[in-house]
């Protein structure tokens, strides 16, 4: 950890009312890139504080890893909006702020008198982010806006899920929950957008990303093949349905990610000692190979097979696009991760040990960001953040 804030954006205070995964991971982001985000809690807290996993021995347990990977570097204040006086709290800290971020279903904050209008004629340059399932009717009315939406549903609806898994099969849901993570960064690209166009102009904005259409735009090659051929996309394992050789192929101990569908196809030939295949009919082009893609695939197998993992990844590392299926334990052994400081250790609140998390992948050379401060204690820090406004905790 930096142990104070750095970044690009240390000039930037971002009011955060989000819980569960995609609010905070936003607001992570802009935290991580040096922004000073106060995570407005309720008095119970985010209730993913309480879901794990712990570390052995932590008798605390306010501090889970899903809520401590994306509530890093942020400032904890407990507020009940079910209170009049919490409300106008928390409408003097968004004075103090240049953006305001919430994931609620649409117009629950309205009836707390928080929606952006409001918020809008009170501070005219707010920036006011929101993501949600199906998006806010201010930016397109939806006729599931309504619905309740979990990355799952975001992930089933874009054709992701069957377009993915292997074939025969009506698809496989990804591991890592990118209905929530995908949307998240892209409004997080839109909050710093938006922040440039008010400090320009003193005029702010609602900032909208709706799960489902972060989801389209991150299968746009389904969207096209459909556009241009009318075919309905299928999962096809672990191969391109396109480029060939591209793909994850066996290995003797495990599997790797193997690519050669262009200019690295003579190079792979040489390495597997196959040079004539440069020239072959068959596989002379991407489309030759794609007509002959099961000989192209089973000589390919046949030689990964005969090799471990590091042997196939030593014989075309820095030649041909190529990479291990790490498990998450092999992670911790790249050194790749630790030259570019991609894992970092964190002193979690009640946790008996520091714990690792994935830090910031977005790099500076004038103002590297990176994770400022542990996950906070619920209402941590509720006394400094009052008094930043001219209030203590008993008015």
């Amino acid at each position: 950890m930096t142990m104070e804030r750095k970044g690009p954006l240390t000039d930037v205070r971002v009011i955060d009312l989000t819980q569960a995964l995609a609010g905070p991971f936003c607001t992570m982001l802009l935290a991580d890139l040096g922004a000073d985000v106060i995570k407005i809690e309720p008095p119970k807290g985010d209730f993913t504080r309480y879901g794990g996993p712990f570390t052995k021995g932590d008798t605390e347990r306010i501090c889970g890893g899903y809520f401590s990977s994306v509530n890093r570097s942020k400032r904890s204040v407990v507020l009940d909006l079910n209170e009049a006086a919490d409300r106008e709290v928390l409408l003097e800290l968004i004075d103090g702020a240049d953006v305001f971020v919430e994931n609620t279903r649409p117009g629950v904050l309205e009836r707390f008198g928080l929606g952006f209008e409001t918020l809008s004629e009170r501070k005219p340059s707010l920036v006011y982010g929101a993501v949600r399932g199906f998006g806010d009717p201010r930016t397109g009315k939806s006729p599931y806006q309504d619905w309740p939406a979990f990355d799952v549903v975001a992930q089933a609806m874009s054709g992701l899920v069957s377009t993915t898994g292997a074939k025969g099969t009506s698809g496989t849901r990804v591991g890592p929950s990118i209905g929530d993570v995908y949307p998240a960064t892209l409004l997080a690209l839109g909050i710093v957008a938006g922040i440039h166009h008010a400090r320009r102009t003193g005029v702010g904005q609602f900032v909208d990303v709706a799960m489902y259409d972060a989801l389209i735009a991150l299968c746009e090659e389904t969207i096209y093949r459909w556009s241009y051929w009318e075919r309905v996309d299928e999962p096809h394992g672990d191969h391109h349905p396109i480029h060939v050789p591209f793909g994850i192929f066996p290995t003797r101990d495990g599997a790797c990610a193997l690519a050669a569908p262009t200019t690295h196809w003579p190079i792979l030939c040489e390495i597997l000692e196959r040079p004539d295949l440069v020239e072959d009919p068959r596989t002379r082009t991407n489309r030759d190979r794609n007509g002959h893609r099961e000989f192209v695939e089973e000589w390919i197998t046949g030689w990964t097979t005969s090799r471990t993992t590091a042997e196939v990844v030593e014989a075309l590392g820095g030649r041909v696009p190529v990479g291990p299926v790490n498990t998450n334990e092999d992670l911790f052994q790249d050194p790749h991760l630790r030259a570019r400081d991609m894992l970092v250790e964190i002193e979690t609140p009640g946790a008996t040990r520091p714990t690792t998390f994935a830090n910031t992948p977005i790099k500076f050379t004038e103002t590297p960001g990176g994770v400022s401060r542990t996950s906070p204690r619920l209402g941590e820090h509720s006394a400094e953040i009052l008094a930043e406004i001219g209030r203590s905790p008993s008015n």
